[in-house]
């Protein structure tokens, strides 16, 4: 479990996919970054971009800012790398389906094992996210009833006050003063 809490923490959302750096992966993989890279560009047609992609320095710079706000293994890598020189690249990201190609162009125990960790907290993800979608879901829902019963308790509301306007004036009948005939 602490595995793939240490792994959901190095889950980036970037262009509106969940996605892993190479650098984290590196890490997780027990290889260099390097290595990992040169890997991957030998087997290029493993990757489309829908797998893998660079990041932009747009990119590279608004990810470095929210990872000084939160707590991060990476900070340190980064940091390091800053004080050698800086980055020569801007780093890769791999979506679910490109960390999962990833064990297939290692090819080692450590890729394989991790791979599995990394699939696993991918899913457990989804399912936070499915979860949070049904609670909003029944929220919404929730809501709507909630509305319709305001507008039910205001028809009794208004049913009530005529109700008591209508006591009133009926009092008022009943204490008239009588004309005609008195016994």
């Amino acid at each position: 479990m602490e595995i793939i809490q240490s792994i959901q923490n190095r889950i980036y959302e970037i262009r509106g996919e969940r996605v892993m750096l190479d650098r984290d992966l590196a890490f997780l993989y027990e290889v260099e970054t390097k290595s990992l890279n040169l890997s991957v560009k030998r087997h290029m047609k493993r990757f489309p971009a829908d797998f893998m992609f660079q990041l932009t320095k747009d990119e590279y710079e608004i990810l470095l800012s929210e990872l000084q706000h939160r707590e991060n293994p990476l900070r340190f890598q980064i940091e390091t790398s800053k004080k050698k020189g800086g980055n020569r690249y801007l780093p890769y990201a791999f979506t679910e389906q490109g960390a999962a190609m990833l064990s297939d162009i290692l090819n080692s125990d450590k890729a394989i094992s991790m791979n599995i960790a990394i699939m696993r907290t991918f899913v457990a993800i989804k399912k936070a996210v499915l979860h949070h979608v049904d609670l909003k879901e029944q929220l919404k829902e929730i809501k709507k009833r909630l509305g319709e019963h305001d507008a039910q308790l205001n028809q009794l509301y208004d049913a009530l006050e005529n109700l008591l306007d209508g006591k009133s004036a009926q009092r008022k009948w009943e204490h008239r003063q009588r004309i005609g005939f008195n016994k």
